[in-house]
């Protein structure tokens, strides 16, 4: 059964830090990772971004790049057999990054850009779409239909929240539902979604004691798949820290999502 049939059939975890920040820090997470996939026997993504190219600050860390990023991930494929997923934010990056990762994301500002949609589409790999903050669950036919038309079916649809005035979201779980519609099977961003965009600061905020509950939400709304950023100290992490969540954390609230 390929990766994608078992997204279709099985409960599945995109997890990982929310940027490569070194070596060790992949190695560490991925280790538990791969103790949890055996574990619970459902499918496992390694997640971590080369490049956040869309911080509030110019001076933010943004990632080791393209090439080096790579390079680091698919170490962590070979020493620990994880498939990878990772960000995309330029149409050229989608055949390099495809190389190496088994999904290509789609970011929430980007899901309407049709070039990188298409370009994504054309690799043969995963696409994992993430819903933009300012469209409906009903809005993200379009997008998924881009790249359905540009000859791949193998689509995953992500909820992360709607704008909720300035610097802060909501998250209305019938979009899960409604994509769900499109025969896709759709995932929960459960860290993103209590993100408070650009609300601290020159940086974004977050909450992570909710991220539990989106996922178990999610879970009542017909969600198939979990998107959670994690990491062994969040507060020190270099991006997204507020609403990472801890690594230590995450056995517990995967068995509760899966009933174990």
């Amino acid at each position: 059964m390929s990766l994608y049939q078992r997204f279709q059939n099985e409960p599945f975890f995109f997890l990982g830090p929310c940027v490569i920040e070194n070596q060790e820090l992949l190695y560490t997470v991925a280790e538990e990772l791969s103790r949890l996939r055996e574990k619970y026997q459902v499918p496992i993504v390694f997640k971590a971004s080369f490049d956040k190219a869309n911080r509030t600050s110019l001076s933010a860390y943004r990632g080791p790049g393209l090439e080096k990023g790579l390079a680091m991930l698919q170490l962590v494929k070979e020493r620990f057999d994880l498939p990878l997923v990772t960000d995309i934010h330029e149409s050229y990056q989608a055949a390099i990054a495809a190389e190496v990762v088994d999904v290509l994301q789609i970011p929430a500002f980007l899901c309407r850009q049709t070039d990188l949609l298409v370009a994504a589409a054309q690799t043969g790999k995963i696409v994992n779409i993430k819903k933009a903050q300012f469209l409906s669950g009903a809005d993200m036919f379009y997008p998924a239909q881009k790249v359905k038309d540009s000859g791949n079916e193998q689509i995953i649809l992500t909820e992360r929240g709607n704008m909720y005035g300035y610097n802060n979201l909501a998250v209305d779980f019938r979009n899960l539902h409604d994509m769900a519609e499109f025969g896709f099977p759709v995932c929960m961003d459960c860290t993103h979604s209590v993100q408070r965009p650009g609300g601290a600061g020159g940086k974004s905020g977050g909450d992570r004691k909710f991220v539990p509950y989106m996922a178990k939400a999610a879970k009542a709304f017909g969600a198939q798949g979990y998107f959670m950023e994690v990491h062994p100290d969040p507060d020190k992490g270099l991006s997204d820290g507020p609403n990472m969540l801890y690594l230590k954390d995450l056995d517990a609230l995967m068995g509760e999502l899966l009933g174990q």
